[in-house]
């Protein structure tokens, strides 16, 4: 199996990569603008990649290419619909980097409050002014509002509660009971939390239902001097509201995250919401902990191997919920050559498309039950075709 690794990614990884036989070529300066090149050069079968963006026509050039591997959490920067399209499988590392998140979280949460760099940047400018910041409000007691309470969100609350905070969340999943297994407040709606919140973080997933989460309501919603906290993706946020919401209420604000961000690891940024007061941004390096990025190395060489031992592919994001299927055709069979050859010449003649089918062996590898999902039901005529062969055993058609 030949492997690309188009990004930054630790020793380790790429040597387990090769002690399980696989070849393995690491371009760890490829960009955004060179990712189709060097793929088209490797053609690997797996391209593993970590921030750097991965667009439909680098997938389109790797004519070998069945597997594309996030080392980290988010697929935002994988061009995932044409992945599907072209029947290529894309897999994360979620949940290896958590900690690493919560910790660069926590670090803004306490920029905002004690202003530190502003401090670090009048002190080496030579001026002294702590009668300007011995203003803070300080955390003890104060309420953390968590959007998105899995992993990291939890990761976030956790420290939250060693600093002596009062912790609510809210996610689309959460319901009272679970909020309260967890130990957290349970709001029912975004709006209440923003309202409630003196410290608010959001750690939610990238997708459609999630762009522009933090919208002008959300903001609106939000107490004077509160601090917000986005480490998730720059998508989730409306930043023209957010913006009004610093000039208007003196919100103070972290973003490891932005709407713009570029391509590779380095480049040109421009975004003018940090150049308010009272922001404060990192480079999108929430994971880049060397404990995050040894776990996500160790999970990213599980898939291969997995994948290597069982041709099945863990932590997989485009697998479809539902297909068109409609019917389910069940045909026990003699496991024998040719049997399922014959079911599926019958399937084609009825103009019937496959969407999942799975072949059980019984003990003995005498038999086996052939499970096949289709978008129509069989006709009597086609299903009588199908018992034609003497090594078929029995047939059943059914509705799904």
């Amino acid at each position: 199996m030949k492997i690309l690794i188009a990004d930054k990614f630790q020793t380790s990884g790429v040597e387990a990569l090769k002690q399980l036989g696989c070849d393995v070529e690491f371009h760890p300066d490829t960009t955004a603008e060179t990712m189709k090149d060097v793929v088209a050069a490797a053609n690997p079968d797996v391209l593993i990649v970590r921030g750097t963006k991965v667009n439909g026509a680098a997938i389109q050039a790797g004519e070998h290419l069945s597997l594309v591997i996030r080392a980290g959490a988010g697929v935002d920067s994988i061009d995932v619909s044409e992945a599907s399209r072209r029947g290529v499988y894309v897999a994360n590392c979620p949940g290896k980097n958590s900690v690493a998140v919560a910790e660069i979280a926590w670090g803004l949460i306490l920029a905002c409050d004690r202003r530190i760099p502003d401090q670090t940047t009048e002190l080496r400018d030579g001026k002294w002014n702590k009668k300007e910041y011995s203003k803070a409000n300080g955390l003890k007691g104060r309420t953390l509002g968590i959007v998105g309470t899995g992993q990291i969100g939890m990761e976030i609350a956790d420290r939250g509660k060693a600093f002596g905070m009062n912790v609510i969340g809210w996610s689309r999943s959460l319901t009272p009971a679970r909020a309260k297994q967890l130990g957290i407040g349970f709001c029912g709606s975004l709006n209440e939390l923003a309202a409630n919140s003196d410290v608010i973080s959001v750690s939610v997933s990238a997708n459609s239902e999630t762009a522009n989460l933090i919208n002008a309501a959300f903001c609106s919603a939000m107490r004077p001097d509160a601090i917000f906290i986005n480490t998730s993706r720059g998508s989730v946020v409306d930043h023209a509201a957010l913006t009004k919401a610093i000039q208007e209420k003196r919100v103070r604000v972290g973003l490891d995250v932005f709407g713009n961000e570029p391509g590779g690891a380095t480049g040109e940024f421009a975004d003018p919401i940090v150049k308010l007061p009272g922001v404060y941004g990192t480079h999108h390096v929430g994971a880049s902990t060397e404990q995050a990025q040894d776990a996500i190395a160790e999970e990213a060489v599980r898939i291969v191997k997995h994948l290597l031992e069982t041709g099945e592919v863990c932590n997989c994001v485009n697998l479809a919920g539902k297909t068109p299927a409609t019917s389910l055709l069940t045909v026990r069979h003699l496991n024998k050559p040719g049997v399922l050859a014959h079911v599926f010449d019958v399937i084609d003649a009825a103009q019937t498309n496959v969407e999942e089918m799975e072949n059980i062996i019984y003990d003995g590898a005498h038999a086996a039950c052939a499970r096949i999902q289709l978008d129509n039901e069989l006709t009597a005529e086609h299903l009588a075709k199908i018992r034609e062969n003497p090594n078929v055993l029995g047939i059943d058609s059914s509705r799904i």
